[in-house]
């Protein structure tokens, strides 16, 4: 089938099911687009987000508003991207009960940038160009060449792992003899697996999910699911079935769960220390300590991943139908701002997609209760500043949740990685279609 044509951008794979969120409906009493309140002669600024992105947990809205008086800010925030994005498009299409400032996920901004871009700001003219990673700054392109959203966080690849696990299962626990075990190469990676598995502590397998190996390997790819003219190849594109046959002989190996992520089943594994190693972006870190036993902590490192790839991250896009449209855009560029993404990173665990902010004390010191003394803030900037630059299209969160959710899964369960295959494509093109 022939899609739109698709923006040529960096590596990116979408959120795990368990980290997308939320819808931001009309508004209220909250006030929609436009919205003035909060006192005399003040204007209320209103954001739609999903998830916890952390603005107001890391005080930003706070501080903004103490430098800006007469600004006053609400959030409007619903748990899930899945209940989120529809609302998102439907209140985009009909041009009403659009917040001042709506949040996109990475795996919907080609789509929006596409199909919507003519009713957001150009947000070009607020923040600056060179402060972002230049892959980041590009997936919010529209096909005229207009910046349509502002990165919030990305989430560069890496693998954490257990040491107390590799170490009784004979393999190295120091993160750089750790790397060395699979540079470059995921079939590497997976025969790491092979090695774990051969001495593993009873009830433990190498890897979570099957569906986190197939993102991990996609992450890093140049091209995915579509092509540099628009068209759908995920079928015939071969490292598309590489990722997919490496997951699966992976899974009937038993290196892998037979969990789906984030799920109550994978969160149990979590906590009961059922597998030894994931593909860890920087989110993770905090999915990983909220999940775990107290006694976890400490006892994961995280190592470069064999290929650099990007899984995560969201924009702040800003509709032009806005009352307020002038003042949304200086907020959101602040929001995204170096100095406020390193600020959000020391509290909430998003990593800044802005590169200035690698260089701050909040990200370079960084250190995570989970993982002890790994330099995390070093680890993942360097991910994120080789991330590959990549093909992205508007449907590329459909094909990747087919390939896992309706296909490696299925491996882990018991089924041929021919029929898992088979069921994964069916299943994408009937979404593709609709």
């Amino acid at each position: 089938m022939r899609a739109r044509k698709p923006v040529v951008l960096a590596a990116i794979a979408t959120l795990g099911a368990g980290l997308l969120a939320g819808c931001a409906d009309d508004g209220g009493d909250e006030g929609g687009s436009g919205s003035s309140g909060g006192g005399k002669g003040k204007t209320t600024i209103t954001l739609g987000l999903f998830g916890t992105m952390g603005f107001k947990e890391a005080g930003l809205y706070d501080e903004y508003m103490k430098l800006h008086p007469d600004i006053t800010i609400k959030e409007n925030v619903t748990e899930r991207n899945e209940n989120y994005y529809p609302a998102l498009v439907n209140h985009l299409t009909t041009n009403s009960g659009l917040m001042d400032i709506q949040a996109v996920e990475v795996g919907n901004i080609a789509e929006v940038a596409q199909t919507q871009g003519a009713k957001l700001l150009d947000l070009s003219k607020y923040g600056k160009e060179s402060d972002y990673l230049e892959w980041k700054w590009k997936q919010a392109a529209t096909p005229e060449g207009q910046t349509i959203g502002l990165g919030t966080d990305v989430g560069p690849m890496a693998v954490c792992y257990r040491k107390d696990l590799f170490e009784k299962a004979g393999l190295p626990t120091d993160r750089e003899e750790v790397g060395k075990l699979w540079a470059g190469d995921w079939e590497k990676f997976v025969d790491a697996g092979r090695d774990y598995q051969k001495n593993a502590p009873s009830g433990t397998t190498f890897m979570d999910s099957p569906g986190g190996l197939i993102q991990a390997i996609l992450s890093s790819e140049t091209e995915r699911f579509y092509d540099s003219s628009g068209e759908v190849v995920y079928k015939t594109n071969p490292a598309v079935k590489s990722a997919f046959d490496l997951t699966a002989a992976a899974a009937e190996d038993g290196l892998v769960g037979n969990q789906t992520q984030f799920q109550p089943a994978w969160d149990t594994t979590i906590a009961n220390s059922k597998f030894a190693a994931m593909s860890c972006p920087p989110w993770m870190l905090g999915y990983i300590k909220g999940k775990s036993k107290p006694d976890a902590a400490g006892k994961w490192d995280v190592a470069a991943a064999p290929k650099s790839g990007n899984w995560g991250g969201s924009f702040l896009a800003v509709p032009k139908s806005g009352k307020n449209a002038e003042e949304a855009a200086k907020l959101a560029a602040w929001l995204t701002a170096p100095e406020q993404q390193a600020k959000l990173f020391k509290v909430q665990g998003n990593f800044p997609s802005t590169p200035p902010a690698y260089e701050m004390d909040e990200v370079k010191s960084a250190k995570n209760d989970m993982t002890g003394d790994a330099p995390i803030g070093e680890i993942f900037a360097e991910a994120a500043k080789s991330a590959p630059v990549q093909v992205i299209g508007p449907k590329d969160q459909i094909i990747q949740q087919g390939l896992t959710d309706n296909g490696v899964i299925l491996v882990a369960q018991g089924k041929s990685a021919k029929e898992a295959w088979d069921t994964a494509v069916k299943t994408i093109d009937n979404n593709l279609d609709q």
